[in-house]
């Protein structure tokens, strides 16, 4: 039996064949990242308190191997889960209608969360951090979160802040 796939479809099957050989590839390039950022952690000493991490799976298993070969304590919180996209969720994330819809900074996703009330929720982590001044934290999480950190120590236009990013297990310092 051959059934005949609708032009939409195709592409939405094209989109998320790309999605996946994407993440296959991002995840040999994390792997890769992963172990230079530990060397870096281990050869310049950087002392570190305690690990926060997303509960999400990619940062989760980098952040519970990066604490088994530091020995440093690590905490899932919560706050550091990537933005829901609403509608979009496990859609591609270049698409043209969901790159559209990303600018606008209050909008939900129909039923997800707004850029703002995500950086309410990452500002707030990070408030609470800053009281903390005899600790180190290191936070791995995921790209949209780092835009947030970065907004919270710079002031950015909306071209720098949907620019911005980091890549993967790349380590940025701030400090308060």
């Amino acid at each position: 039996v051959t059934s005949e796939i609708s032009g939409i479809e195709e592409q939405k099957y094209r989109n998320l064949l790309y999605d996946q050989e994407q993440i296959l590839k991002e995840t040999q390039e994390e792997v890769l990242n992963e172990k230079n950022e530990l060397e870096k952690i281990k050869s310049e000493n950087l002392q570190i308190d305690e690990i926060l991490c997303s509960p999400l799976s990619r940062a989760a298993d980098t952040a519970k191997h990066i604490a088994e070969i530091t020995g440093v304590p690590l905490r899932v919180e919560q706050r550091l889960k990537e933005q829901n996209f609403g509608k979009y969720e496990s859609t591609p994330r270049h698409g043209e209608e969901f790159e559209e819809a990303k600018q606008n900074f209050i909008y939900d996703f129909d039923g997800g969360e707004t850029m703002l009330q995500m950086a309410a929720r990452i500002y707030g982590l990070l408030d609470e951090l800053k009281e903390q001044t005899d600790k180190t934290y290191l936070l791995v999480a995921h790209n949209g979160i780092s835009r947030i950190v970065q907004s919270y120590f710079y002031n950015m236009s909306n071209e720098e802040f949907a620019a911005f990013g980091i890549k993967n297990c790349q380590i940025v310092e701030y400090e308060w």
